[in-house]
């Protein structure tokens, strides 16, 4: 896979780029600012953009700035964003454009290997992943609404796993139930939140997320 990576911690940098060769990719281009990202990605066109939301020059939310202008030049382009915040925000605009392939990760999930590798293949191929951290806090915040609130314990639950980008397999054995009874609690869930369900996974997360950040 060939990668473009932007982190100005020149550790963290190193690091990622020795733990992404050792797995087999490629990073084609490994920046520290927002403009360089940017002209990385219209140049070297990457299956995904590995991206620190804090980029010089402003240490705001300049790579996460710089990931939408790309995307805007090349739809669809995949792209996870690590963050040592938890801000729903950087998810409401990453999700915007309705065109999936996107993650927003806090950086402590770094440190698990196998984990944060399994999330950028995730994004590459279509699929969208928000950090558990980051859909608590969306849940929090609308669980006084009548839809969220209509929800059972278990139905939050597999909310929240769709919300992290699982499939049905994915949520039951994180919740150790069957896929049917996955497949149950997805059918209530989507009427009680006045969504139609979906087949296409992407297509479930970015509806859930949009409803939940209204």
């Amino acid at each position: 896979m060939r990668i473009v990576l932007a982190e100005d911690h020149f550790l963290l940098r190193d690091g990622l780029i020795r733990l992404l060769g050792a797995f087999g990719h490629e990073v084609v281009a490994a920046v520290d600012n927002g403009p360089d990202l940017c002209a990385a990605l219209l140049e070297r066109r990457p299956d995904i953009a590995v991206v620190d939301v804090r980029l010089p020059p402003t240490f705001a939310d300049e790579g996460l700035r710089a990931a939408l202008a790309a995307r805007r030049e090349v739809p669809g382009l995949p792209v996870l964003l690590l963050s040592q915040y938890v801000e729903p925000l950087y998810a409401r605009e990453l999700l915007a454009d309705g065109a999936g392939s996107v993650g927003y990760v806090l950086k402590d999930r770094v440190s698990n290997g196998a984990e944060f590798l399994s999330t950028i293949q995730c994004v590459a191929d279509g699929g969208t992943v928000m950090d558990p951290e980051v859909v608590a806090k969306l849940m929090h915040r609308r669980s006084r609404d009548e839809g969220v609130a209509a929800l059972t314990s278990r139905e939050r639950e597999v909310l929240e796993c769709l919300a992290q980008g699982r499939s049905n397999a994915g949520i039951a054995e994180a919740l150790f139930i069957t896929e049917k009874a996955v497949a149950k609690h997805i059918g209530n869930i989507f009427p009680k939140l006045g969504l139609l369900p979906d087949d296409a996974d992407n297509r479930r997360v970015l509806a859930v997320l949009a409803y939940l950040e209204r």
